[in-house]
Parts: C-alpha cells; sequence; structure tokens
C-alpha cells in the first residue's frame, strides 16, 4: 500500500526529514510524495547503514555512479524485513491483558534489546501476539509462556543465523568474487523462488518434531493412567534406555569451524555406533549435545555406557556424561517413547563428566558379570516427581 512521507518515516521509526534526506542523495526515487513497502525497508537500510557507521553521502555517491542499488528490497522475499506498527507495548497489553512483562520478552526472544512501555511493536511481533493471548485466556503461567517464547525465539534464531551463513558462502561471495553488482549479489530472482520452499520445509521440519513430542505426551498420559488403574508392565525382562550427553559440545563445534566440527561429528557416530552395537544395543537419535540408545538388556547397556566414557574423551572428545534407566517403553517410526525415556535423559543431565548413572531397576535388571555400582541414594531430578534411586556404575 502507498504511505505519505510521514507515514513511511513512521513505520521505518523515524522522521519525514530523514526521507527527504534520502530522497536527495538518492538512496529513494526523489520527486515523488508517496512511498511503498520496498522504500519503507529502503529506509530501515539506511539507518542501519548509518548506525553501521558507513555515510549515507558515500552511499548516495555510489547510487549516482550506478555502483549501488537497492532494489532488490522490493522482492517478495523480503516482505520479513518487518516495520514497526502503530501500537505501543503498553496499548497492546491494555487491550489484550497480556501482562507488560511478557510482551516485552517477545522482543528479548528476537535477540533485542527490551522495550520500553511506551515502544511500538513490529508487525512481526504482533503476529506472535495471538497465541500469547489464548493463552493468557486460558489461564496458562506467565512464566511457562515465557520460558516457551525463550526457547523458540532462541532456535529460530539459530536457525536464521545459518541460513544466513549459508546464503553468503554460497550467493555473496561467489558473485563477489566474479565481479557482480550488488544488485546481482542479492540474487532477487532465486531468493523469490528459494525463500517459500525454505519456509515450508521449516514448518515440515518443526511440525515432524511435534508430532514425535506429542506422541511422547500422549504416551505418558496413557502411562499415568494405567499406574493410577495399577495396571503394571508384565514384561519380563525390561529394556533400558541410555542417554549421553557430551559435555561443551556445542561450543567446540563453533569453536573448530565447520570442516573440523564434521570431523569430529564423524569419529564421535563411529565411536558410539562401535561401542553400543558391540553390546547388543542401537543409537536411535542425535540430539545436539548427544545421543539416545535402545538396549534389549539393562546390563549391556552399561557395559557399553562404560566404554563410552572410556574411549570418547581417549579419541580426543571432550568428556561425557550418561544416565541409565529401565522399563516398558513404546516404539513408533524409529524412536522410542514414554517415562523411561524422560527418566535416562534426566539422569544423565543430574550426572556429572565421566559418570554413568543409572536408575535401581538398572541395576535390579542386571545379571552380567565385571560390574558394580556405588549407592548414591534418592534425588531429585529435574521434570520427574518424586525422588529417583540412583546409583554410580562402574567396573568391578
Amino acid at each position: 500500500m502507498p504511505y505519505t512521507r510521514e507515514e513511511a518515516a513512521g513505520r521505518a521509526g523515524t522522521d519525514a526529514a530523514y526521507v527527504s534526506r534520502l530522497q536527495a542523495l538518492g538512496v529513494i526515487a526523489s520527486g515523488r510524495d508517496r512511498f511503498s513497502d520496498g522504500d519503507v525497508r529502503r529506509i530501515l537500510l539506511a539507518t542501519s547503514l548509518e548506525g553501521a557507521g558507513i555515510p549515507l553521502e558515500a552511499v548516495g555517491a555510489a547510487f549516482e555512479r550506478g555502483e549501488l542499488s537497492l532494489d532488490f528490497l522490493d522482492a517478495d522475499s523480503y516482505t520479513r524485513f518487518s516495520a514497526l506498527s502503530d501500537q505501543t507495548f503498553r496499548q497492546v497489553s491494555e487491550r489484550t491483558g497480556i501482562p507488560l512483562e511478557t510482551l516485552s520478552v517477545i522482543r528479548e526472544s528476537l535477540g533485542m534489546a527490551p522495550p520500553e512501555p511506551d515502544d511500538r511493536l513490529r508487525d512481526d511481533e504482533l503476529a506472535i501476539l495471538p497465541v500469547i493471548e489464548l493463552q493468557v485466556e486460558q489461564g496458562f503461567r506467565p512464566a511457562s509462556i515465557e520460558r516457551l517464547l525463550r526457547v523458540q525465539g532462541n532456535s529460530t534464531r539459530r536457525a536464521a543465523e545459518q541460513e544466513a551463513a549459508w546464503w553468503y558462502a554460497e550467493v555473496i561471495e561467489p558473485a563477489y568474487a566474479a565481479g557482480k553488482s550488488l544488485e546481482e549479489m542479492g540474487n532477487p530472482d532465486f531468493a523469490d523462488r528459494i525463500s517459500p520452499l525454505m519456509d515450508q520445509a521449516f514448518l515440515a521440519m518443526y511440525h515432524a518434531h511435534q508430532h514425535r513430542n506429542w506422541t511422547a505426551n500422549i504416551i505418558e498420559g496413557f502411562e499415568q493412567v494405567l499406574a493410577r488403574a495399577g495396571i503394571r508392565s508384565t514384561l519380563e525382562r525390561l529394556p533400558a534406555i541410555c542417554f549421553l550427553d557430551i559435555s561443551g559440545y556445542t561450543r567446540l563445534t563453533q569453536e573448530l569451524g565447520d570442516d573440523a566440527s564434521a570431523d569430529v561429528a564423524s569419529t564421535l557416530a563411529r565411536l558410539v555406533q562401535r561401542s553400543s552395537v558391540q553390546h547388543g544395543g542401537k543409537p536411535i537419535k542425535w540430539l545436539g549435545d548427544g545421543v539416545m540408545f535402545y538396549f534389549d538388556r539393562p546390563g549391556p547397556g552399561v557395559h557399553a555406557a562404560l566404554e563410552m566414557v572410556q574411549t570418547l574423551p581417549a579419541a580426543g572428545l571432550p568428556p561425557v556424561h550418561i544416565g541409565l534407566a529401565a522399563g516398558p517403553v513404546l516404539f513408533q517410526e524409529g524412536d522410542y517413547f514414554g517415562q523411561t525415556v524422560n527418566l535416562s535423559a534426566r539422569i544423565a543431565d543430574y550426572a556429572r563428566a565421566g559418570e554413568v548413572l543409572v536408575s535401581r531397576t538398572v541395576v535390579d535388571g542386571c545379571d552380567e558379570d565385571g560390574l558394580a555400582f556405588d549407592d548414591i541414594g534418592p534425588v531429585e531430578l529435574k521434570g520427574v516427581q518424586g525422588t529417583t534411586h540412583l546409583l554410580r556404575a562402574r567396573a568391578g
């Protein structure tokens, strides 16, 4: 939609005089008083350039010589460059009933400084409001709402950062090396083609993760109902789930760079595959800093875990800490769900570097030689009701 000079300036968080200055410099076409969404993006980018210490006079001179162009900002893919709305945080809080503190977390979750009550929300922030409003309406706790916002913000930030690095390496750098113009470096035609496909792939991955995690919630709900009804597993021999976490793995891969990180990941995959399979288990999935394994019996799982806490650091990888729990699990589409899975993950979180901690059910199910267990006693684990009796495994 076309904007007046004042409206365009307001959408970009500046004033009409700044827009006139950009027109005088040639950053925005001169001689007109109606402005497009693309022009708003030009104003936003100009303020960012100036904030980064790049003089706009130099930018304008490059425009005049034909060395620079911002025409690519008119491409459909750049609609995600969000402008300011006409609603302040205070106004939205009063209208929706969402506490100001919770509204502020929207901006914080996007990696920006906390807003003042009279700061205006951006258009993309307004789009987040309905889901928060519904949670507030349903009586969700503010701490729970804010925690989810922060996790979603951090996860999408990491994805966006990696996508930007991928675009720079595969689009901008080759174009620069070939002597192409800034307009050609932006490659708006390709951006318009791939952007909706990237959105589609991202959402599909998110939905796939939701499928798995929602299934886990449903299964745990069934387990609780069955336990309350006094129904217990009739399995003669309980399987074991093992979680291995690597201390500082994410930081290490970031410091090493892509090629070295790929080598580290390859070494890790080879070693954990070998150890688990040799003891009758199998790796199920990778979870950022660790791996989840399934074993038909607890004893071999403990042997494999003790082996891995020794062999991985010896191969130059950071120390690992491992948790095991035994109990009924449900299998679906190559994954395992249930309370046993959740418990083993929490035990791994509790373990210190170099430790293999297990539940009492693991010890009760072990009939192999060469294992010993030191009693730790009942402990409280995050996300687990009551206390859990833990023991430390060692070769014996």
